[in-house]
């Protein structure tokens, strides 16, 4: 029961922040162009890729609930991958046409409405900030993750209210397309960032959380175990891991001495964030068929 409960919790408040940041990101594109802001059309952009991960995380909380299939043997994590990866070609086709029109805006500087800044930077705070209190008070991944994205759009709405207020008692026409170049710069940093874990992860890098040579070394200090070969760790999407590894073991004489083995391997390898793993022991005088 306690865990349905978290589980309707976790749903409902990533399914509020999402129609949050959707309809707010809508009124944000309407009132960039309205108060001829850059910088609030910026955000804009970083909240439509904000809308794009809290709906995919909404969408990921309930499927991943889903066992795994025949088509799917490992789940339904491994979709997030992909959202990830088309939320980031979102931002960086944003960020590049807006970090454009901020350079045109130097060349030929146009008057923005502060007021209207001023007004939508404070809905922004109180939108965004309602939203992130709301999903941190979660205990899931998705949510400590979204949590974090809500903050940062409540901190670039900060700096928004205080351009807006700047602007409302002097005019300094290079402001706002500053302040747009720095939003966006802000968001290819982490779009490079991020995009450079989703692809290590595409790629079934070795996750940077855990260290291939220290599992080695451990499981080699397990009694009667004389070396270990094809090991591999690759991660799921990010926070689940998968690990494989054949284990040559030093010459035993019964089957209990085999399974006291293999109970030391797995406690030693809940230790560490695997979702699944596999080990394949050899005898000593076994000859591993995976070998040329």
């Amino acid at each position: 029961m306690a865990h349905d409960h978290s589980h309707h919790h976790s749903h409902s408040n990533l399914k509020l922040a999402f129609f949050l940041n959707l309809a707010f990101t809508i009124l944000e594109i309407v009132g960039g162009i309205y108060t001829n802001s850059v910088a609030i059309l910026s955000d804009a952009v970083h909240d439509l890729g904000d809308s794009f991960s809290l709906g995919l995380a909404w969408y990921l909380d309930k499927k991943s609930k889903k066992s795994a299939s025949s088509q799917f043997s490992f789940g339904y994590q491994r979709f997030s991958l992909a959202g990830a990866f088309v939320n980031a070609l979102i931002l960086l086709l944003g960020s590049i046409y807006l970090i454009s029109e901020a350079i045109q805006r130097f060349q030929n500087p146009e008057e923005s409405d502060a007021q209207g800044m001023i007004l939508f930077a404070l809905l922004g705070i109180f939108v965004n900030g309602y939203a992130a209190f709301k999903v941190s008070k979660g205990s899931s991944q998705n949510e400590k993750v979204i949590s974090w994205h809500l903050i940062e759009d409540v901190l670039g709405w900060a700096a928004v209210l205080i351009a807006g207020i700047v602007l409302y008692f002097k005019e300094i026409p290079w402001l706002d397309p500053a302040l747009s170049l720095g939003i966006s710069i802000f968001i290819l940093w982490n779009v490079f960032k991020n995009l450079k874990g989703t692809i290590m992860i595409f790629l079934q890098a070795v996750p940077e959380d855990v260290s291939l040579d220290e599992i080695k070394s451990k499981i080699c200090e397990v009694e009667k175990v004389d070396s270990v070969h094809h090991m591999h760790i690759w991660s799921l999407e990010g926070e689940h891991h998968v690990f494989t590894v054949h284990v040559k073991l030093k010459p035993i004489e019964t089957l209990i001495e085999l399974n006291e083995i293999k109970t030391e391997i797995k406690k030693l390898l809940k230790t560490y964030p695997f979702s699944h793993y596999t080990i394949e022991i050899e005898a000593d005088q076994e000859e591993c068929s995976m070998n040329p």
